[in-house]
């Protein structure tokens, strides 16, 4: 698979994202999550909040069992008060997808015309919702929508990995890894990628 042609320039001007394509090939090519399962996506980040990956799929797992199979609004707003909780979602983020759900029903949350807005009103419309903040949004737009340009720096994998890779010795600040991230545009979501690949590798660095 080949690179795309803004990542190969910019990794012809850093010797460190050269390495970590060389050493993990090209990244992953995402296509867009259509309409009718974003719903479903977002309620998947929101579960995987501040969780381990296999605990947390285990949660979406049991939820999507106790929704009957499917997870949307209407099947969340239809759901007894305690079925959530009792799938192991914490009252937390029982709340937030409850809120959701009552959002995207009552047409103030628009997921099917979601991609027509630019990056920053993306975090804008969906941080209007309980529960869901900066990161959410973020991976919401690079996971369901495919941009190509986001820079999470609220993620503590994107932020070690970073650290890692470029030899910071210590983990950047989301406002540090901001800065950084100026010099990847318009790949940041690639070398968000990177990051995490980098994370992950205790030899990296």
């Amino acid at each position: 698979m080949a690179l795309p042609p803004a990542l190969e320039l910019l990794a012809e001007g850093d010797r460190v994202l050269a390495g970590l394509i060389d050493r993990h090939g090209p990244p992953p090519r995402r296509r867009a999550v259509v309409a009718a399962r974003r719903f479903e996506e977002l309620a998947r980040l929101i579960v995987h909040q501040q969780l381990a990956g296999k605990a947390a799929a285990s949660i979406h797992y049991r939820m999507e069992e106790v929704l009957g199979g499917r997870v949307s609004p209407a099947t969340i707003l239809a759901a007894p008060a305690n079925l959530l909780t009792a799938a192991g979602l914490s009252r937390n983020k029982a709340a937030s997808l409850m809120d959701l759900a009552e959002r995207v029903a009552a047409g103030e949350v628009v997921l099917g015309r979601i991609g027509r807005l630019d990056d920053d009103r993306i975090v804008d419309h969906l941080t209007q919702v309980r529960g869901i903040g900066p990161w959410t949004a973020h991976l919401f737009s690079m996971m369901a929508l495919a941009r190509p340009d986001v820079w999470p720096i609220g993620d503590l994998g994107v932020r070690t990995g970073f650290g890692r890779a470029w030899g910071l010795g210590d983990t950047p600040t989301p406002k540090e890894l901001q800065t950084y991230g100026e010099w990847f545009r318009p790949c940041r979501s690639a070398v968000a990628w990177y990051c995490w690949r980098a994370a992950d590798d205790p030899t990296a660095g």
